[in-house]
């Protein structure tokens, strides 16, 4: 299951495709600094968007929501099945990995967007921490995991952000993904 992502995308891009779906960004305070990184790993600070009265509001919240069964963060929701009626976000991610193998070092796969240069993943914010939601494998992810992270198309964005509770999990379809083996 997807531990570990990367976005190396600037805040004027990420803003940018926001503005053209008419989807204005926002956030307090002044512009944020979104540093490109290869390796978003749960715990750590990241950026996450929210809906918001006039549009979306940037975030950086930690990756993984309080477990309480005082376990591990969950890092990871499956949202088979479910209506997410409030909480919803989306994760800007340009790539995530996965790893497959029964010893270490395990082999590390990198997927990324075929026709994109970035995707938003569907997540839930509580308590100020922000967890990415799951499915069952599409046609490119089945190969290498029996779950996958839930990737909104572009045209999705404004409904996942905004009130309704109709939002819709879509699935990919083969080839929307492109692999390339890291190690």
């Amino acid at each position: 299951m997807c531990n570990e992502y990367r976005f190396k995308q600037s805040l004027d891009h990420l803003a940018d495709a926001f503005r053209r779906l008419d989807i204005p960004v926002h956030w307090a305070g002044g512009a944020p600094n979104l540093e490109p990184r290869d390796s978003i790993r749960p715990t750590d600070p990241a950026p996450i968007l929210v809906g918001a009265p006039d549009g979306a509001e940037l975030k950086q919240l930690r990756w993984g929501l309080a477990n309480p069964h005082k376990g591990g963060p969950i890092i990871n929701f499956r949202s088979d099945g479910r209506r997410f009626a409030t909480g919803r976000c989306l994760i800007p991610a340009d790539g995530f990995y996965e790893f497959t193998g029964d010893k270490p070092p395990k082999s590390k796969w990198l997927f990324t967007a075929a026709n994109d240069d970035f995707f938003c993943i569907a997540g839930l914010v509580r308590d100020e921490r922000f967890s990415m939601l799951t499915m069952e494998p599409g046609p490119d992810i089945a190969p290498y995991h029996n779950r996958q992270i839930v990737i909104l198309p572009r045209e999705q964005w404004a409904a996942w952000l905004g009130p309704s509770s109709e939002a819709q999990i879509p699935a990919l379809p083969a080839g929307s993904l492109n692999v390339v083996q890291i190690r």
